[in-house]
């Protein structure tokens, strides 16, 4: 009866793995590198580009992924005999946080526990059909990253997180020996907190030594994929389950997170052309300023964005956070593409809306333009200053069909 049970578990890891186009590893040598950050923030920019996106916390002693997304209290109901992932949107999260009765409960497991956990996270918990797999392993080449590695057989690749200090740097080279060794292609090395991003002015000061991820990538002659610079902000949203890439897309920081998603794109050449929300829109005139669509409907955010009589179009001064110009717009009438080509001819960097479906979400990211969904209905003038002062508090997404 046992050997029955793991057979079938194994038919139903090798059917889910076989819906999954595209798994990817995010490894560090040490902790305290902001991998979970990174796996994080990289989920949520593909998902922006339109993928269907499962992100896997294999972190089975220290799951951070769900305080990061605001998913404390969620809880994955059972299904028949399977886990259902946590939704937002087009993601989907699975972590062992899900199934603590008690937050603060530490995990006690040897290896062959922990084995078991994540051949269960493959095998039974409802996926469906994903463009991609990102799981954020714990720290080290211990247990769950050689687990992992062993029950998805051949992953696409890895990224490897590293800071610029040596210590963290000698720690990413014995990540990159362990790609080797187990033959998982190393995508490319990220060297995170590099420098600090003044809030106000956007200008990077290093504070540690920089340079020191790419030296080491270019040594190991591996990618060297770009430096992610401390910023306040990251910190911040990563305690309040606010998605960083997601409500400051025009900051060097969110910029640098979006540009992790390109290898990743790249893996599938029909969508390497795709682009990621960042402050790239053509039209925007300076780095200062930006231009913020919010359909609107009796002055307030209106929830239903492809049906909206009018979109309000705010021109913004980044630097003094405030309003530049206004503009009160009718739409052309609604078919599907017509608002993201409309919004990008007006010059629209970022759009807030109450809800918009993963389609949607995805010829926005096509155009260069932010979005932003889950908006409470306030006035455009309150939604743009709360964005850019980075306190718009978003709930869930409101219209996502």
């Amino acid at each position: 009866a046992r050997k029955s049970a793991d057979e079938a578990q194994e038919q139903r890891l090798v059917q889910n793995l076989a819906r999954i186009r595209h798994q990817v590893l995010v490894l560090s040598g040490k902790g305290g590198v902001g991998k979970s950050t990174v796996a994080v923030n990289l989920a949520v920019a593909l998902a922006f580009a339109g993928k269907r996106v499962g992100l896997l916390d294999i972190d089975i002693h220290g799951p951070s992924v769900p305080t990061m997304l605001g998913l404390v209290e969620a809880a994955t109901p059972l299904s028949k005999d399977s886990l259902v992932p946590v939704e937002i949107g087009s993601l989907k999260v699975m972590s062992i946080g899900f199934l603590l009765r008690d937050r603060n409960q530490a995990v006690i497991w040897r290896g062959p526990m922990k084995m078991g956990v994540i051949r269960q996270f493959l095998a039974e918990v409802e996926w469906g059909d994903l463009d991609y797999l990102i799981v954020d392993a714990p720290p080290g080449t211990g247990d769950e990253p050689l687990a992992i590695c062993q029950l998805l057989g051949q992953p696409d690749g890895a990224i490897l997180v590293t800071t610029p200090q040596e210590v963290a740097l000698a720690a990413v080279r014995r990540s990159v020996a362990f790609c080797r060794q187990l033959s998982l292609p190393v995508l490319g090395v990220v060297e995170n907190m590099s420098g600090f991003a003044c809030p106000k002015c956007g200008a990077v000061t290093d504070i540690f030594t920089a340079g020191g991820g790419e030296a080491m990538a270019a040594a190991m002659g591996v990618p060297f994929l770009g430096r992610i610079p401390l910023d306040p902000a990251v910190g911040a949203d990563c305690d309040t389950g606010h998605p960083f890439i997601h409500h400051h897309a025009t900051t060097p920081a969110a910029q640098a997170f979006a540009r992790l998603a390109a290898p990743i794109l790249a893996l599938d050449p029909t969508t390497a052309t795709a682009t990621i929300p960042a402050n790239t829109n053509p039209n925007a005139r300076d780095n200062h300023t930006m231009k913020i669509a919010i359909p609107t409907a009796a002055g307030k955010l209106c929830p239903h964005f492809g049906h909206c009589e009018q979109f309000t179009l705010l021109e913004m001064d980044e630097q003094a956070k405030r309003i530049t110009g206004q503009q009160l717009l009718t739409p052309p009438p609604h078919e599907p593409g017509a608002l993201p080509r409309w919004l990008h001819q007006q010059g629209a960097t970022v759009i807030i809306a109450g809800g918009m479906g993963a389609r949607a979400q995805g010829l926005f990211a096509e155009k260069g333009i932010a979005v932003v969904v889950g908006a409470p209905a306030d006035t455009p003038e309150n939604l743009a200053a709360a964005y850019l002062a980075g306190i718009l508090v978003s709930g869930n997404n409101l219209c996502d069909h």
